[in-house]
């Protein structure tokens, strides 16, 4: 999704697409990236 975003500003220069794009890339960011740190998100706090 990243990359037709990306391709679709480029192509447009279409502000609104780029903030899609920022937001897209943030919200990835923010994303678990190893089993380990999706396994403490399933852990309850005691």
């Amino acid at each position: 999704m990243l990359d037709f975003t990306w391709k679709v500003f480029t192509e447009t220069g279409n502000i609104d697409t780029y903030l899609l794009f920022k937001e897209l890339e943030k919200d990835r960011t923010e994303l678990p990236e190893t089993d380990e740190e999706l396994a403490h998100r399933d852990v309850p706090i005691s």
